[in-house]
C-alpha cells in the first residue's frame, strides 16, 4: 500500500500543473443599426429589423498555473433584451421588447419591430430610442484552488437609431360606382379618389390593375390627372370588361398612382384594392305558349322573348334554327331595345314536312344584341317548343289524299251528269 501511495505522489509532482486564464479588462460595447433601408414611408406599417452589435474587446489577459477558467467572457452581453421607442417621431411601435439571448464579443443579434408611420407624417430624419438591457461579467475572484466567485452586473442603456421618413401619395377611394357593368359585358367604372398623403404629386396617372384572377379586366387602365396635391380629390372613369364566368357579386380591382415627387423622382403609391359590384348576367327566356303546326303545313310561328337580365339590351334580333322535320326561309326577327322585364314577339315562317312525327319539338334559338357600349353580344341558346299535332276538321279532310280523290270523283261525276242531262234537253 505504501509503495502505491509513493507512486501517486511522484506522479503529481512530476505531472505539469494545468494553467488557467484570467482577464484583466474588457466588457461589452453595444451599438444599434437598421438592417436594410432605414427609409420609412408615411402611412405604412413596416417590419423594422434592428441589429445589435457587440464590438467589445478584451484588452489584456494572462494565463497562470493554478487559475480556474471563467465560465463567461467579460465582453459577452448576456440575456440581452431590446425595446424600441417612438420618442417625438410620428410613428407607433406595435411590438413589445424582445429578448434576443447572449451576444458574444464581435457578434450581433437581431430584433424585429412592427412600426406604423402616420399618414400625415412630415418628411425628415428622426431618432428612435433603442433601449437595451443586458448582464455581463464585471469581475471574477478565485477562492482557493478550485472555486471562483462571479460578479455579474446588469446594465441599461439607450442607443439612438436614425430613420428617415419619406412622404408619398396615399390613395383613399371615396366612392365607387359602376355603369352597365354586368356579367359578360363591358361597362364603366367610376372612381372618386383623394390624396391623403403628405406630398404634392406632379404628372400623376391613376391606374387600375386586374387583381389576380379577378373576372374584371380593364380595357382602358390609365387616366392622366396631372397635379395631385395634398387632400386633392379627382374623378376617374375606366372602361372594363367582365368575364362570362363571373357572378353577380363584388370583385377586386387594384388602384395605384404613378407620379413625380417634389424632387422630380418617379414614384408609385402603395397598391389599394377596392371592391367593384357586378350586375347579373344578361339573359332571355321564351315566355309564350308552344305554337302549333300540322304535318305538311307552312305557318308563321309567333314566339315571345322576355329580357330576364339586369340591364337593357339594344337592337336585339332573334334567330330560330330550323332542323328536320322543319324548314324556314325566314328565321330571323327584329326585337328592338328591351329593358329588364320587357318582352317582344318574333315571327318566323316555318314549314313542317308531311312525315313530321306527332310530338313536341324543341328548336334552338338565340338572340344577338348590343350592350351599353355598343359591343355585339350573343345570348345563351334557348329552346323554343313547337307542337306538331294531327289535322282536325276541314284541315284533316283536306289533308287526306283518299278523301280528296273521292271528293274529286264525286265532283267530276256530278259535273258529267249535269252535262249529259243538259245535252239531252
Amino acid at each position: 500500500m505504501i509503495p502505491v501511495l509513493i507512486v501517486l505522489i511522484a506522479c503529481v509532482l512530476v505531472s505539469p500543473a494545468m494553467a488557467g486564464t484570467k482577464y484583466l479588462s474588457g466588457g461589452p460595447s453595444l451599438s444599434a443599426a437598421v438592417t436594410g433601408t432605414n427609409e420609412l414611408i408615411s402611412g405604412q406599417t413596416v417590419p423594422l429589423q434592428v441589429t445589435i452589435e457587440n464590438s467589445g474587446l478584451i484588452d489584456s489577459k494572462f494565463s497562470q498555473t493554478g487559475l480556474v477558467d471563467r465560465t463567461d467572457l467579460p465582453n459577452t452581453a448576456k440575456t440581452v433584451t431590446v425595446g424600441l421607442g417612438a420618442d417625438d417621431a410620428p410613428v407607433t411601435i406595435q411590438s413589445d421588447p424582445q429578448m434576443i439571448g447572449d451576444i458574444l464579443g464581435g457578434a450581433s443579434g437581431q430584433a424585429k419591430f412592427n412600426v406604423k408611420i402616420e399618414a400625415d407624417a412630415p418628411s425628415g430624419t428622426y431618432t428612435l430610442p433603442v433601449s437595451v438591457k443586458y448582464t455581463y461579467l464585471e469581475s471574477a475572484e478565485q477562492v482557493g484552488t478550485d472555486s471562483v466567485n462571479y460578479n455579474y452586473v446588469t446594465k441599461n442603456l439607450v442607443i439612438p437609431l436614425t430613420v428617415t421618413i419619406r412622404s408619398e401619395v396615399v390613395v383613399a377611394v371615396q366612392n365607387i360606382s359602376a355603369e352597365q357593368l354586368n356579367v359578360g359585358t363591358e361597362g364603366y367604372l367610376n372612381l372618386t379618389l383623394q390624396n391623403t398623403g403628405n406630398v404634392n404629386a406632379r404628372n400623376a396617372v391613376v391606374k387600375i390593375i386586374r387583381n389576380g384572377a379577378s373576372p374584371i379586366t380593364p380595357t382602358d387602365s390609365s387616366v392622366y390627372i396631372g397635379d395631385f396635391g395634398k387632400n386633392a380629390v379627382v374623378n376617374c372613369k375606366y372602361r372594363v370588361a367582365v368575364s362570362t364566368q363571373a357572378a353577380a357579386q363584388t370583385y377586386p380591382v387594384d388602384v395605384i398612382v404613378a407620379y413625380e415627387d417634389q424632387d422630380g423622382i418617379n414614384r408609385t403609391s402603395r397598391l389599394q384594392t377596392i371592391g367593384v359590384p357586378i350586375g347579373g348576367k344578361i339573359d332571355f327566356k321564351v315566355s309564350s305558349e308552344a305554337p302549333v303546326i300540322t304535318p305538311g303545313q307552312k305557318k308563321v310561328l309567333d314566339v315571345q322573348y322576355t329580357n330576364i337580365g339586369a340591364t337593357t339590351v339594344y337592337s336585339a334580333q332573334a334567330r330560330l334554327s330550323a332542323v328536320d322535320p322543319f324548314t324556314s326561309n325566314d328565321d330571323t326577327a327584329y326585337l328592338g331595345d328591351l329593358k329588364p322585364g320587357e318582352s317582344a314577339i318574333a315571327h318566323f315562317e316555318v314549314s313542317a314536312t308531311k312525315e313530321a312525327t306527332i310530338k313536341q319539338y324543341g328548336l334552338d334559338s338565340e338572340i344577338r344584341y348590343r350592350d351599353a357600349l355598343d359591343n355585339s353580344q350573343i345570348s345563351d341558346t334557348m329552346k323554343v317548343p313547337v307542337n306538331v299535332v294531327e289535322q282536325t276538321g276541314v284541315n284533316a279532310i283536306l289533308g287526306n289524299p283518299i278523301i280528296l280523290a273521292v271528293i274529286a270523283a264525286i265532283i267530276i261525276g256530278a259535273g258529267y251528269y249535269l252535262y249529259t242531262r243538259k245535252k239531252q234537253n
